[in-house]
């Protein structure tokens, strides 16, 4: 019998932990679906590219940063790794990437041209990166130049000369030094000195005059649980910023994609609070979405899948980069998710 009791006390005491880890769900927020925009770094900067050619009636602009043209691995690592990254089998094939877009079109696996050309597009590139060359940069605004109705009002192209690979910001302060790499060196949180604010000038570029940033953000920035959302290479948890107001519905939408070695495992969250988009967000009322990715065996840095490691094994051609793709599915049920009205 006592042993009984104590089996029972254990089992009651795991529970009570458990109920204590368990994390909330993504909120109904009722956000604006007609003002949502699409950011990413590195791999989330090929992610952005994918969710706003998927579904491109669905986002407002979309800013890429560090990151090549669309689908430029078409479904395969060494392709991502020799022609997306480095460019020892030369540089990416545009024309041949026109041709896999007209064809997913075709078979409704991405959003119409038509819809594609009303984007704003918002491009930015280290001149001095050396994980992903910035002539892939270059091919991505090219590409992008071939979508667009009116690429001169559209799209802005922005190159900074001796800034290496990651997220420039600004920097203040509040930041501890250890949650900043160098501007030209990079590194670490991959968030670099340099005095530039990336996230204001993406955001202006994409919705037009915005209010000045806050100093310091003091919105409710909520970590939910990712698992209803389940799709290979998410990790269980991801976090959302909602400024003061935005419970009750109408604020405008962020999503913001981090890059490899960005994930809250892996630097906590750094990116999450020192990006500078939260201070953006909270003048302007603006959610800010931030899913995060997972570590792997296919996986080690924890990217978004922009060459197909998450679809099936047996696939030649993964779908990874269509509406088809089991990431941007998640991504975009998040968004419908923000979407809905809050219940009473």
């Amino acid at each position: 019998m006592k042993a009984s009791i104590l089996l029972a006390a254990g089992l009651l005491l795991v529970s009570a932990v458990h109920a204590e880890e368990r994390l909330p769900e993504l909120p109904r927020l009722a956000i604006d679906p007609d003002d949502i925009g699409v950011i990413g770094i590195s791999s989330g900067g090929y992610m952005a590219t994918q969710l706003a050619v998927a579904w491109p009636e669905r986002f407002k602009g979309v800013a890429v940063l560090a990151a090549g043209p669309w689908s430029c691995a078409q479904g395969g690592l060494g392709q991502a790794l020799g022609q997306c990254m480095a460019t020892r089998r030369g540089p990416p094939d545009l024309a041949g990437l026109n041709v896999r877009l007209r064809d997913y079109q075709a078979r409704g696996l991405v959003g119409e041209a038509a819809e594609l050309a009303t984007l704003r597009a918002f491009v930015w590139h280290g001149e001095a990166d050396s994980v992903v060359d910035p002539s892939l940069g270059v091919a991505l605004a090219e590409q992008m130049t071939g979508w667009l109705a009116d690429p001169d009002a559209q799209l802005r192209v922005v190159q900074s000369p001796g800034v290496g690979h990651g997220w420039p910001i600004e920097g203040n302060e509040l930041i501890p030094p250890s949650q900043l790499a160098q501007c030209r060196a990079g590194g670490g949180t991959h968030l670099l000195a340099c005095g530039i604010d990336i996230s204001g000038e993406a955001l202006t570029w994409l919705h037009g005059p915005l209010e000045p940033p806050v100093d310091r953000a003091t919105g409710r920035l909520l970590r939910f649980d990712q698992s209803p959302f389940a799709a290979r290479g998410l990790g269980d948890a991801g976090y959302v910023f909602i400024p003061e107001g935005c419970e009750s519905g109408g604020c405008s939408l962020t999503l913001a994609l981090h890059g490899c070695g960005m994930a809250d495992e892996q630097v906590k969250e750094a990116f999450i609070l020192h990006s500078g988009l939260n201070e953006w967000a909270e003048s302007n009322r603006r959610v800010v979405l931030y899913p995060q990715a997972t570590t792997s065996l296919a996986n080690p840095q924890g990217c978004w899948d922009w060459w197909g490691f998450t679809e099936s094994t047996w696939q030649l051609d993964p779908l990874h980069d269509t509406r088809e793709g089991v990431q941007v599915q998640a991504l975009m049920t998040m968004v419908e998710r923000l979407e809905e009205t809050p219940e009473e």
